[in-house]
């Protein structure tokens, strides 16, 4: 197989929507995980849905197995999965909040690198792409939780990039301010839209990241503010 394999996490998001098209365009064969995710989610011969969750290291290592059985390798890791919660300050967040925002952001992260890497460093390349938030860098009053498990998710894919630049391996995380997706918009009624990020711009930077052009950029956390700035 010549073409690039891509395993996209969270891919029928409002994001992920968006990357997995972006991908497919570019002439990726794209898996697609979420938890209930169809093949006739998208229209395309090169599309594989696979219906599953990252909520532990054997629902991950399963995913990643699946995909290899179909496609004997994964060059890109796309990881969108995530999730927000806010409005209470630090001293009245409850723990199961803050549990929940880590297992979201950070923790399944942890599961899905952890069950990827060993095939990407076997096979001497490979391209992991994370998405973070604005937040990490810049936490703002009453989202202590979800900036707290963005940074750790700066954290984490910072490490994978050192530990594994002798592997041929890359890894990066996009730092997006608000994206106009459909969630945002139904929770942000009367925002003014103009200043927040277009998915499709965080698509094609993942695009550029997973070819030719991103070769030499590893250990990045990479703002994307649109007109927000």
């Amino acid at each position: 197989m010549t073409a690039k394999v891509a395993l996209v996490t969270g891919a029928d998001g409002g994001l992920g929507t968006q990357v997995t098209t972006a991908l497919l365009d570019a002439g990726f064969m794209v898996v697609g995980l979420a938890p209930k995710i169809q093949t006739s989610t998208f229209d395309h011969p090169h599309f594989t849905a696979l219906p599953a969750t990252l909520d532990s290291l054997a629902t991950a290592k399963s995913a990643v197995d699946t995909t290899l059985a179909h496609f004997g390798k994964i060059d890109v890791l796309a990881h969108l999965v995530g999730g927000f919660a806010g409005g209470q300050a630090v001293v009245d967040t409850d723990d199961a909040t803050f549990q929940r925002m880590f297992d979201m952001n950070m923790n399944s992260a942890f599961h899905i690198l952890r069950a990827v890497l060993p095939q990407m460093r076997k096979a001497g390349s490979g391209r992991i792409i994370a998405i973070g938030s604005r937040a990490a860098e810049s936490p703002g009053a009453t989202v202590g939780a979800y900036s707290a498990s963005k940074a750790a998710l700066v954290s984490l894919i910072r490490t994978v990039a050192v530990e594994n630049k002798d592997a041929g391996i890359t890894a990066n995380v996009i730092l997006p301010g608000t994206m106009d997706t459909p969630a945002n918009r139904k929770a942000m009624p009367g925002a003014d839209t103009s200043q927040w990020v277009r998915p499709a711009s965080v698509a094609s930077l993942i695009v550029w990241l997973a070819g030719d052009g991103g070769k030499d950029v590893t250990g990045a956390a990479i703002p994307v503010y649109g007109r927000g700035l």
